[in-house]
């Protein structure tokens, strides 16, 4: 490897290793309470070395956001564009599953380093906050266009109003089962495990396309 390849190398791993410790922060404590100067011990690094990388806090939650919200979205892209390159055209059930499979999947693998990235997703995803609409103008509505025109597509009879109502009530259940929280161990007295990817989506994938159909049939 040259000595470029090797610093480059180096430099990708310390910015991982600051969104990563960025990551637990800002899910522990929140955009605000979130302190730099944590984030750089957490990391390992001086904390010159984030504003170097990423100058602000304000560009430094950006970034982490960026990292897994690109890296979901665009598996998403590519799982429909290649249902739509198929010979023949796919059906819902498939369409809803390439939305939801790559959601739940990369949830279940943050889930084993504390899931703090699903918690950020909730949290920001659901606030008015100016900072927070932008991060999801810019990052999750490219995506949510494309799935909204594919239920569209594949559900001629769906009004877009009602599609972009389906996209938002079906994206409130990827919100909630991104993160695993034990909860419906709890409420099933053990029988449901939201650490299963294949049962959730077996669940999810009929039960959000009934309500699509419901709005094409009403």
């Amino acid at each position: 490897m040259s000595s470029n390849a090797a610093r480059a190398g180096h430099g990708e791993s310390r910015q991982d290793a600051i969104l990563d410790a960025a990551e637990r922060a800002f899910a522990a404590d929140g955009y605000q309470g979130a302190a730099m100067r944590a984030i750089a011990e957490a990391a390992g690094v001086a904390q010159g070395l984030i504003h170097y990388h990423f100058k602000t806090k304000e560009k430094l939650f950006e970034a982490m956001v960026a990292r897994r919200s690109d890296q979901i979205n665009a598996r998403r892209a590519a799982l429909v564009a290649a249902l739509f390159a198929q010979g023949d055209p796919p059906r819902l059930e498939q369409i809803v599953e390439a939305l939801f499979r790559p959601t739940i999947e990369t949830g279940l693998d943050l889930a084993r380093d504390g899931g703090a990235f699903a918690r950020i997703l909730v949290s920001f995803a659901n606030s008015a906050d100016p900072r927070d609409q932008k991060l999801i103008e810019v990052h999750y509505d490219p995506i949510a266009q494309t799935f909204i025109d594919a239920l569209m597509r594949v559900e001629p009879g769906l009004s877009r109003a009602d599609a972009v109502w389906a996209y938002m009530f079906a994206i409130g259940v990827g919100m909630t089962m991104m993160a695993k929280t034990g909860r419906p161990a709890r409420l099933s007295g053990g029988i449901c495990d939201d650490g299963d990817a294949e049962a959730m989506l077996s669940r999810i994938v009929p039960f959000i396309c009934g309500g699509v159909r419901a709005l094409v049939e009403g």
